[in-house]
This record gives C-alpha cells, structure tokens and sequence, in this order.
C-alpha cells in the first residue's frame, strides 16, 4: 500500500478585518491526498479558531499569478516594493444589519508558492483522482 504524505504548514499572515489595520495571526495550511482538489486553511489567534477555509488548489496556485474567484473567496496578488503577498479576501455568514462578515488575509508569495510546491511532489496538478468507489462503499457502509 503506497501511503501519501500529509502536507501541512504553519505561517504568520496578516489579518484585516473591516476597516482595521493589519494584525499578525496563524494561518495553518493542509494538504490531504485523500482530497486532491483541496487546502485546507484554518486561520487562529491564541488559540483559538478564527475561521476553517478549504479552497481549491488550483485557484490558489492561480491567485499567486492573477485576480482568480467571484464567490465567498477571491485571491490576488499584490506587490508593494520587493513584498509580493497573495491577497486573500473571505466573505462569511450574513450580519444582522445586512451585509456579510468579511476579512482579507495578507501571506508572503514565496512561502504559499514553496508551500504548493511541497503539495506537488505528493499528488501532481492533473493527476489528482478521487476514488469514486472507495467514497461509495463508506457512503453504503454507513447506511
């Protein structure tokens, strides 16, 4: 049986939420190869949980190049300087007063580049599989 390798890493990002400044968080990133497509981002501050994103691979990668989403998340790059950072932004739950939770995260370019880099080496863009009858028979064993 050849196991695949968990990928994950541990970054300090920059959080701006609202009209705030920046504030420096965790934001720890997976990688499954039982879930191919798929990052995992849960984003903590003194331990606790701020919010559990899981975002597509590949827009990921693609964000690091270009504006990439229309929905609840839109990445894109942007420089300032020698700091190239991918922009993040996530729209949440509904408020009560209308409008929704909203929050952008700031990450160091390299490290999300190095970090999807390390994801390659365990399952290669275009060669993710799900294994469809494995999710059927734990569907059917579960009742």
């Amino acid at each position: 049986m050849n196991v695949k390798p968990y990928v994950h890493k541990t970054f300090v990002v920059q959080l701006q939420a609202g009209d705030t400044d920046r504030f420096p968080v965790l934001a720890h990133l997976g990688y499954d190869p039982d879930d191919p497509f798929a990052v995992t981002a849960v984003f903590s501050l003194d331990g606790r949980v701020l919010a559990r994103w899981r975002l597509d691979r590949e827009m990921v990668a693609e964000g690091l190049a270009g504006p990439v989403g229309v929905g609840d998340v839109r990445l894109r790059p942007v420089s300032s300087g020698a700091q190239r950072e991918l922009r993040m932004e996530f729209l949440g739950d509904p408020l009560p007063g209308g409008g929704r939770h909203h929050a952008v995260v700031f990450v160091w370019a390299p490290a999300i580049a190095s970090f999807l880099s390390r994801t390659y080496d365990v399952v290669l863009p275009g060669q993710e599989e799900i294994r469809v009858d494995d999710f059927l028979a734990e569907v059917i064993a579960r009742g």
